[in-house]
């Protein structure tokens, strides 16, 4: 197992003592990934004071010991859960916590079931995300993959005027750049690309259609890129054509704050606080009621996590930290406009990792 592997469970396992665990069993993958090196997106963890396991089915048996050695491999066959009861009894467990925010009800009922069945007396405790709460601090390998994923990203802005070509529909664009990606070394995309033209752009969440991109209207792409299971995150809105003076108003705003926030969010601010400084520029412009979603959200295994800047999050901004400031002005029935990218804070400030221009969206 790798050094930072093991510091890792380390803290994790100062977590579990915090919270009287002697036992916690680890379902999400971006958690599993983390904390062993396991990428297989399914199977357990099992983690005790001195002891991890890795229950995975014939699938990963070898991906398994290849990817986490430092691991004992317990072999699921056919689908049986016996190798929980029968570690729980092996290692004296009696309070096991498990990742109440991630596994179902019916999961959970499951799991219920099978200790009530095999007779054991062991509490199972809810713990939101232990793992999690240790992914929210990047390492410089961390960081170095983002930066990597960042890259990609931004090798396909660059390659945009190549890529948009006359007639061609968001859905086509929206592949272009994810052939793009992958062919310039990103895994698969962390989310799905987005690609919206018009009043499509006014949905924060647009879904790509067979409609041709317009001259003079707004092109909202959001897409990201992942090197080795490391995510980027960015957003870029450009307008094709002869520029107009209602994109100007609204672009340049939109720059303000998202400049504003760049300049002025430190480490030891709120998330709720780092929210407020896009936020108030934007509202003093007329369109607060026009920016309805947060400022941005961790970036990392996943491309939503810890922390969020939002305007509830009391979330604490330390050094290390990997996250979006994305803020954005909607208006139905002629489009939105966003900008978004992927940061870091370090030495107190804040770092840009994705590097596109913004200065000048006119293609």
């Amino acid at each position: 197992m790798s050094q930072s592997n093991g510091q890792r469970l380390a803290l994790l396992r100062k977590l579990m003592a915090e919270n009287e665990l002697d036992g916690l069993l680890v379902s999400k993958p971006e958690n599993q990934c983390y904390l062993s090196g396991f990428s297989g997106g399914e199977g357990h963890l099992f983690i005790t004071p001195t002891q991890s396991f890795i229950a995975v089915d014939f699938r990963y048996y070898e991906q398994a010991e290849n990817e986490s050695p430092d691991y004992t491999l317990c072999k699921v066959i056919n689908g049986r859960s016996l190798w929980l009861p029968e570690l729980l009894s092996s290692e004296s467990i009696r309070r096991l916590g498990f990742e109440s925010s991630f596994i179902t009800f019916e999961q959970y009922s499951k799991l219920k079931n099978t200790l009530s069945e095999s007779g054991l007396n062991v509490l199972l405790v809810e713990t939101a995300d232990l793992a999690g709460k240790l992914r929210k601090i990047k390492s410089e390998n961390e960081i170095d993959c983002i930066k990597q994923a960042s890259a990609i990203g931004d090798a396909a802005f660059s390659a945009l005027p190549s890529l948009l070509t006359p007639g061609m529909t968001e859905r086509e664009l929206a592949w272009e750049l994810e052939k793009f990606m992958k062919s310039h070394g990103s895994q698969s995309m962390p989310f799905e690309v987005i690609a919206a033209t018009g009043a499509n752009s006014a949905l924060p969440h647009a879904q790509t259609r067979p409609e041709a991109v317009a001259d003079g209207q707004p092109l909202l792409m959001d897409y990201g890129a992942k090197f080795s299971w490391y995510a980027s995150d960015m957003t870029r809105t450009v307008l094709p054509g002869k520029p107009n003076s209602q994109f100007k108003k609204i672009y340049d705003i939109v720059l303000a704050a998202q400049q504003t926030a760049i300049d002025q969010i430190h480490s030891g601010m709120t998330g709720q606080e780092a929210d407020a400084i896009a936020r108030e520029v934007i509202e003093k412009a007329g369109y607060g009621a026009n920016f309805g979603h947060s400022l941005g959200h961790g970036v990392g295994l996943e491309v939503h996590e810890e922390p969020h800047l939002s305007p509830r999050s009391t979330d604490i901004l330390e050094n290390g930290m990997v996250f979006s400031i994305e803020p954005g002005i909607y208006l139905p029935g002629w489009g939105g406009i966003r900008i978004e990218d992927t940061c870091m804070l370090k030495n107190g400030k804040i770092e840009l990792l994705s590097k596109s221009d913004k200065q000048n969206p006119y293609i």
